[in-house]
């Protein structure tokens, strides 16, 4: 998928960005974007039927999404590198994604999101195949979202640079930084403490 992915971007940058992918942006068709808006969410549709068919229960559809998305993200730049020599650095901006509003900020961000997703779900789908309950309280679920929603806020509060063809402000790594410590906050307080088997002396 990352390599598809990757290879329509080639074709995009072929007929539209021949000079390269630098901000401002210079804007494709409407038919275009609606297309690509369509792919996208084409994209999301396949990573939950991966989900839907390995997963057991709703914990592992869960974390066979976020870890196909972390590693479906990461070698879409990857491949993106492989085939243009594109990002030129971690730090190169890039639209993320269209859906509600363009995405924006630097490669090094989502890279970040995707290795958080695949470390803390494949360290929790351990501790759940060891046979520890995974409950989070009410508090600890609105911590995560709430640091969630800070993430998608930092990739998302600026889209209007995107739209009027402008450079965009600089990235907001305040809310984004808030929003993942949020995150791994709660999962951190809230995933099951191990208990050591062996007896205790006395």
């Amino acid at each position: 998928m990352a390599y598809l992915e990757s290879a329509v971007v080639v074709y995009l940058r072929a007929i539209y960005y021949p000079s390269g992918f630098e901000f401002p942006l210079v804007a494709m068709p409407g038919p275009m974007v609606a297309l690509e808006i369509g792919r996208e969410a084409a994209t999301v549709v396949m990573l939950l039927a991966v989900a839907m068919l390995l997963g057991r229960d709703g914990w592992e559809r869960f974390f066979v999404f976020s870890i196909a998305f972390g590693v479906w993200d990461i070698f879409y730049y990857v491949f993106l590198w492989v085939f243009l020599r594109w990002p030129q650095s971690l730090l190169t901006w890039d639209v993320l994604f269209l859906i509600p509003v363009p995405w924006l900020g630097p490669v090094l961000a989502p890279v970040i999101v995707s290795l958080a997703l695949i470390t803390s779900s494949v360290w929790l789908w351990r501790l759940k195949l060891e046979g520890h309950p995974l409950m989070f309280s009410r508090r600890l679920w609105s911590l995560a979202i709430l640091g969630g929603g800070l993430v998608l806020m930092s990739f998302m509060v600026d889209f209007q640079s995107a739209v009027a063809l402008t450079l965009p402000a600089p990235f907001r790594w305040d809310i984004f930084g808030a929003g993942m410590a949020l995150a791994l906050g709660a999962l951190l307080w809230g995933v099951p403490r191990r208990v050591d088997p062996r007896p205790q002396p006395g």
